[in-house]
């Protein structure tokens, strides 16, 4: 008999008595015998047939003689890429990044990083309107009292993403809705709720891992308008999905808390992917500077052969996809990346560089990170899930600057610096031709990471 008093297997499943699990397999084994394929190295007794570790995923193991047979079928194997897969098509222009701790770094320099960060904020509005709305979609839910505290959180959120949508002009009718960083789909489904009676109504749900408790099925006997594209953004043409390229409906970008670098990568599927824009990301721009006037009435130089701060509404990427408008719920600046960063040459007006956006975006995470519960194992940077309130938050020890900033100014330096990569963002997204806007749309006893980033065509005269 077992620990757990459990004297013998299931009938039909396997005899194999599992001790991590404290129960025995309850995988079903083949006419004739008491082992399952996997646990049936442990019993020789059977046959005579050897087990190996699968060379394409070693955690499992295949019997020898029918490996060729196994590879060919294996989960593990390397699959087929899309034609909307094209590698590194929104990765942008890779550079050598000085990768230094914060905690290795002199109080000199930690000094320095921040009288830089409060001179290259100053004339930014540094607090954002507040838009905390809602959506008559969502009413039923968020007065549903079966909703427990952490369900209604996210209904908030995601009423309030809708809220904001909406009264934008991006809820509506013959459009394609991309989510990005989906997860469940939870933002997608709401905005299907809304629209019900709406036509030509499309969702593209972009997640690069496999996501269970998916909302899609509940779409299907419907109307078939959800298609899951499990690819990393980073590698997403957006141009080359079948739908976009045959149909060219308007697109809109939304997502809810992507994460870091998600964001970046997004925003560059949005409005640079097309295989049209390849050759250009590959090619450094000359070192000449410029004089260049910001829209805040100040100044700075740019380096020649970058685009400007002015609207671009004939770029090859606006050729490509039309796009409506963007909705990101922003979260985790200290994630973000420089290669992939949008807001590069917004930097480079205001001085700065590759080193500074390093130490910027590792002291961002200051904002929360003293805010939170400490988490053990998180979900990769691009997965958006709905079983956890935030992504991983303080890439810094707390302890590292001790005696050196207090706790109130480590927050505060941490909130200027992911107000200074958002508006990066914004002037990204000008430079495109977009009227882009930052708002807190839910208050920080809902979620600490409160800002949304909106953007839709700027009129033109």
């Amino acid at each position: 008999m077992s620990e757990d008093g459990v004297s013998a297997p299931l009938l039909g499943r396997c005899g194999f008595y599992v001790e991590k699990k404290k129960r025995y397999c309850k995988m079903v084994v083949a006419k004739g015998k008491t082992f399952c394929g996997e646990h049936a190295i442990a019993a020789t007794q059977e046959d005579d047939r050897k087990r190996i570790p699968c060379p394409l995923d070693p955690k499992h193991t295949v019997f020898e003689d029918q490996l060729a047979k196994h590879l060919k079928k294996c989960n593990s194997r390397e699959k087929p890429k899309p034609v909307y897969y094209i590698q590194d098509i929104n990765a942008g222009h890779e550079e050598d990044v000085e990768q230094m701790p914060l905690s290795s770094r002199s109080k000199e320099d930690l000094d320095l990083l921040i009288k830089r960060l409060k001179k290259a904020i100053r004339g930014l509005t540094c607090k954002h309107e507040e838009k905390i709305l809602s959506h008559t979609a969502l009413h039923e839910a968020l007065n549903d009292t079966k909703n427990g505290d952490f369900a209604f959180k996210h209904l908030k959120q995601q009423a309030s993403i809708l809220g904001n949508m909406d009264s934008l002009g991006l809820l509506g009718p013959n459009r394609c809705f991309v989510e990005f960083g989906a997860g469940k789909g939870k933002l997608s489904h709401w905005i299907d709720i809304c629209l019900q009676a709406a036509d030509n109504v499309h969702f593209l749900l972009v997640e690069r891992a496999t996501t269970r408790f998916k909302v899609d099925g509940k779409h299907k006997s419907r109307r078939p308008v959800f298609e899951r594209l499990q690819v990393d953004i980073q590698h997403l043409c957006l141009s080359k999905v079948p739908f976009l390229r045959d149909q060219k409906p308007p697109v809109v970008g939304i997502g809810k808390h992507l994460c870091g670098t998600a964001t970046d990568l997004a925003l560059r599927c949005l409005l640079e992917s097309h295989p049209c824009n390849s050759e250009a990301r590959d090619t450094e721009p000359s070192q000449k500077r410029l004089r260049l006037e910001l829209p805040d009435g100040g100044s700075g130089e740019v380096e020649e052969g970058q685009p400007s701060l002015a609207p671009d509404p004939s770029s090859e990427a606006r050729k490509g996809l039309k796009v409506a408008g963007v909705a990101i719920a922003l979260c985790c600046h200290h994630r973000c990346d420089w290669r992939h960063y949008v807001g590069r040459e917004f930097f480079r007006v205001l001085g700065l560089g590759a080193t500074e956006f390093s130490a910027f975006q590792r002291m961002s995470s200051w904002a929360t990170c003293g805010l939170r519960r400490p988490h053990s194992d998180r979900t990769p940077p691009q997965e958006n899930t709905e079983d956890q309130e935030e992504h991983e938050q303080g890439v810094e020890s707390e302890n590292s600057f001790d005696g050196v900033l207090c706790a109130e100014d480590r927050e505060h330096i941490g909130r200027l610096c992911k107000l200074l990569i958002d508006h990066g963002r914004v002037y990204y997204l000008q430079q495109k031709g977009y009227t882009a806007m930052l708002q807190y749309y839910t208050s920080p006893d809902v979620s600490l990471e409160n800002v949304l980033l909106t953007a839709f065509p700027a009129k033109t005269t």
